[in-house]
């Protein structure tokens, strides 16, 4: 939790150190993280997840038409995160055990979401297609914006346990994602290449693994205290 304080933040929510460093959490051993046993947290979680599902569609139609092999890419991560926040929902209130059990298979899907992209991605390096430049942007703004708004709504609960956790990072790691899709757009449009869809494609697979061993590391930790 953020030093300062926000209307709906829940009150028992841990006074944490920024995203960063060594430490996967971000809070101190000895203070108890949030669980998302919060009725506003479970109401905006929804959303997001309503959020996701809709930018799936969206994104998948879209990088199709596009031939745009990091929009798709993006679009099996808005699945991925309807399917995993729906997993979160289902363990807020239990055991620690349990959400940290959950919290592991996240981080799975997150190791399986950059096995895909990559395996995919070098699939595409054989084919050099360069997308539509003009509708890959525009929806990859679209993406962004659906993803700002879901990384807003969670961001007074980002140094929660490991399954509230995991959603921050997620949501953060796909406005981050839009961004390189975005400049990526802008790359094609300029020279004509395929490249730089390829390149984003590339480093978004590393960026679902980075995430997937912070999970990890905090859930395989809380599951051990559990």
């Amino acid at each position: 939790m953020h030093d300062h304080r926000h209307e709906h933040a829940p009150a028992d929510a841990p006074a944490c150190a920024a995203d960063g460093g060594g430490d996967t959490c971000g809070c101190s051993s000895t203070t108890v993280a949030f669980d998302g046993t919060d009725a506003v947290y479970i109401r905006r979680l929804w959303l997001v997840i309503a959020i996701n599902a809709a930018m799936f569609v969206v994104e998948m139609g879209g990088g199709w038409l596009a031939g745009s092999q990091a929009l798709q890419a993006d679009a099996l991560d808005f699945l991925g995160d309807t399917l995993t926040y729906g997993l979160s929902l289902l363990v807020i209130g239990k055991s620690l055990k349990a959400r940290a059990s959950v919290a592991m298979l996240k981080s799975l899907s997150l190791f399986a979401m950059g096995l895909w992209v990559l395996l995919s991605t070098l699939y595409q390096t054989f084919i050099l297609h360069a997308p539509a430049a003009p509708l890959m942007g525009s929806i990859a703004f679209a993406a962004l914006a659906a993803n700002l708004l879901s990384v807003l709504l969670l961001l007074p609960y980002k140094d929660g346990d490991a399954n509230v956790r995991s959603v921050w990072l997620c949501s953060r790691n796909d406005a981050w994602g839009n961004l390189g899709v975005i400049a990526a757009a802008g790359l094609v449009w300029l020279t004509g290449s395929a490249w730089p869809d390829l390149v984003v494609a590339f480093a978004m697979a590393a960026l679902f693994t980075h995430s997937a061993w912070r999970i990890l590391a905090q859930a395989k930790a809380e599951y051990a205290a559990a």
